[in-house]
Formats: structure tokens, sequence, C-alpha cells
């Protein structure tokens, strides 16, 4: 619409007079919208007629009509005027309780579905128009360095695909900030009756078969660590890609699968599966939230964070027997 000749002497404020005149058809009107005196709308689109090289408005009995290059320009300027507005919006304040940002936060599903009844309660309390999106994230398939093992989720994080990550993991890169939500561990979830179940040995868990959550397919978990540690292995017998999926499985199987405690507390009865402690210890993890440091600048990111923390799970329940 302006070449860069005339750019560097735009005003905006012209853009906004259009967009009064446009809406009110009339110049007294453009003027009480606006708060100015209808002369200073006169001069003002004198100026734009100049740079537009177009009449813009006509004069009629009853206001004014606009021309066929300003019915065609509407639509760009009306984009133009709401992208500033957007980008000024950022400079506001950050009010919770109007706020309308939507935020991404990525987590295993064993901890988001852990964590997000809390989340939500709460913003429904204090932030009804913030949205919030959930992506699945698992550490990568093959990687045994923890660090390592979620640069995906890290790199998602530095290009802003995601705003919040939340991850089974101490090792964070020294550029983000980490802050714990709940520390957790993993008990052993399968059918009613399930013979494991009354006999939870070493030997009984190594000859049944087993289910992995696994994204990308891979059967070697952080079980298999374990086990080796010991000179044990087990057959992994299938992978699905998220433990409600697993939960779903196991009630028409003879599958064992180690989910997150919280996580069975939480959802194993709805699926008709128990859930048992391990034969054998496979270790605490803490979950923590992550955010680049640098961006906690932003002041609705910082709120989140803290509104996380905040609503992290009670104390862990134990699993039945």
């Amino acid at each position: 619409m302006l070449n860069e000749i005339d750019l560097s002497r735009a005003d905006l404020n012209l853009l906004v007079l259009f967009e009064a005149v446009m809406r009110e058809r009339h110049v007294g009107r453009a003027a009480n919208r606006l708060n100015i005196t209808p002369s200073a709308v006169s001069h003002g689109l004198g100026r734009l007629r100049r740079q537009l090289n177009d009449p813009l408005f006509l004069r009629t009995p009853k206001g004014v009509m606009p021309t066929a290059r300003a019915m065609q320009l509407s639509a760009p300027i009306a984009d133009v005027l709401a992208r500033v507005r957007d980008v000024l919006s950022t400079a506001k304040p950050f009010a919770p309780a109007s706020s309308p940002r939507r935020f991404t936060i990525g987590a295993p599903d064993g901890a988001s579905a852990v964590f997000l009844p809390s989340l939500l309660a709460k913003l429904k309390r204090s932030a009804p128009a913030v949205d919030i999106g959930v992506r699945q994230v698992l550490p990568v398939a093959g990687e045994l360095g923890s660090e390592r093992a979620w640069r995906s989720a890290w790199a998602d994080l530095e290009r802003r695909a995601m705003d919040i990550v939340i991850v089974p993991t101490e090792h964070v890169p020294a550029r983000f900030s980490k802050r714990l939500l709940y520390e957790e561990d993993f008990v052993l979830a399968m059918r009613a009756r399930h013979p494991l179940a009354k006999n939870p040995s070493l030997d009984a868990y190594c000859e049944a078969q087993h289910l992995v959550v696994s994204l990308e397919g891979d059967p070697h978990g952080f079980v298999d660590e374990v086990l080796a540690r010991k000179r044990r292995a087990r057959r992994v017998a299938l992978t699905v890609p998220n433990f409600m999926f697993a939960l779903a499985l196991l009630p028409e199987s003879d599958l064992v699968c180690a989910v997150p405690r919280r996580f069975a507390a939480a959802y194993a009865s709805q699926f008709g599966v128990v859930a048992i402690d391990a034969p054998f210890p496979l270790g605490q993890f803490r979950i923590n939230i992550v955010v680049p440091a640098v961006a906690l600048m932003d002041a609705g990111l910082a709120w989140l964070v803290g509104l996380l923390a905040s609503a992290g799970p009670p104390l862990r329940r134990r699993a039945s027997r």
C-alpha cells in the first residue's frame, strides 16, 4: 500500500482514521468515534488521498461513500491495524482474569493426565479466557543419556513450538530453567486377577509378556536397563504410543505395563486395571517444569509456571496389591 519512501513519513493514525470513516460512512460520526474534530478528519483524509492517489470517499447528502479503491483497501488496512493492535497488546501488563492467551505445554500423557485436572480447575477460577494446548512428548528412541533423550523437547522450546515442557529428568541444559512439579515412581499395571498380582516375584515378572509405552515403537525402555543390571531380561510383546492406550488394552490381555504411580492411582480403576509395586526397585523421578530461562521475562509465561507448580498433585497414594 505504501512504498518504502512514503513509509518513512507514514502516519499510522491515518489508517485508524480511514477505518473509522469506512465504518461510519460519515465524517462527523467518525470524528466522534475518534474524539477529534470533523475538520481534523477532513484534513487527515486529504493527506491520505494524496499518499494513495485516490479520492477514497465521495460526499453524499447522507455522509460519504467509499470509492472502489477504498473498498479494495478496506480489508488490508483492517488486517494491518489488527496486527499492530495485537503487537501492542503484548506490552500491556499480563492480567490473568482477562487475558485471552493460549499456551502450549508438552508432556508425556502419564504426566499431563495427572496435572491437567487441577490446572484446568485453577484456570476456570482465575483465568477463564486462557486456553491450553497439550502435546505428547516422549524421550528420543534409543537415546540413553537423559539430557539428550529430551533433545527434541529442548528444540521445540527454543523455536517456541511449545511454551513449557514437563518431563521426568534432572538433566536440563543450562539455558533452561526448571522447577519441580512433583515426584513420581512407577508401578506395574495389569488386568484384575492377573497371575503376577498374586505372585509378584522377579522370575514371574521376567516370564510375563510386557507392554511398553514408546512414541516411536522402540521396545527398549528404562525397565530394561534396570533388568540388565540384574542380568535379567523380559519379552516386550507390544508397544503403544501413550499410557492411556496402554491402560485400555490391559484388561483384555495378559500384558504387564510399568506406568507412573499417580497416573495409575487416578485412572487404573476406570479401566478395570490393578497396579502393584514391582518386585524390584524401579527408581524415583522428579517431574520438572522446564522453560527457556529468557522466556520467564514474559509475565504471562512466568504466571503459568507458578500456577502449574501450585497445581501439583496431592501426596502420592500407594498402589493396591
